[in-house]
Parts: structure tokens; C-alpha cells; sequence
């Protein structure tokens, strides 16, 4: 499964209602470090296609989301465990530190 694009729309049912942990990349299209750290998000969304979802979180797109999360600089990676915050991180992270992200 590829990356999902997550709105406000679908927020609810691929997040919040996930029965397995999910890691939101918040970015947008005009942020380096995002372009740098996108690549590495797809290759973790291809290595736990059975065990994790991962969505990516444009904030100039949904600003309510980036919002609620207290998104203040981007990347900003977080990992939600059963509709909670289980870990989050800003700035370009290694794959490796992505994947601990998710354990």
C-alpha cells in the first residue's frame, strides 16, 4: 500500500479508527527538508505494509489538521496509536529513526 493523503475528510476513518499505528508526515510542497525526507517516508510505507499506515499531511491543504496537531514546523512526523500520539519528531529523520517511530 502506498502513502495515503490524509484531509480532513478521511482524517477519522484512516487514523483515528485504525487498528494499527499510523504515521502522519505533515509537509508541503514549497519545504525542502520535506522533499528531502518524502523519499523515506514511501520507503517505510513499502516496509510495513502489514503492520503500519502511513499518510502524509499537506498543511497548506489542511491547515485545521496541521492545527490541531500544533504543527509549528515542518517535517513534523508523528505516530498515532489507537487515536493517541505516540511519538512525534520535526525535521529529516533517517529510515531507521522512522521505523523506531512505529515500534
Amino acid at each position: 500500500m502506498s502513502v495515503l493523503k490524509i484531509t480532513k475528510d478521511n482524517f477519522e476513518q484512516e487514523v483515528m479508527n485504525s487498528d494499527t499505528p499510523v504515521l502522519l508526515d505533515f509537509w508541503a510542497s514549497w519545504c525542502g527538508p520535506c522533499r528531502m525526507v518524502g523519499p523515506t517516508v514511501e520507503q517505510v510505507a513499502d516496509e510495513t505494509v502489514n503492520t503500519a499506515k502511513v499518510g502524509k499531511v499537506n498543511v497548506d491543504e489542511e491547515p485545521e489538521l496541521a492545527q490541531t496537531f500544533k504543527v509549528m514546523s515542518i517535517p513534523t512526523l508523528v505516530v498515532m496509536k489507537n487515536g493517541k500520539i505516540a511519538q512525534s519528531a520535526v525535521g529529516v529523520k533517517s529510515k531507521q529513526a522512522i521505523l523506531d517511530m512505529l515500534q
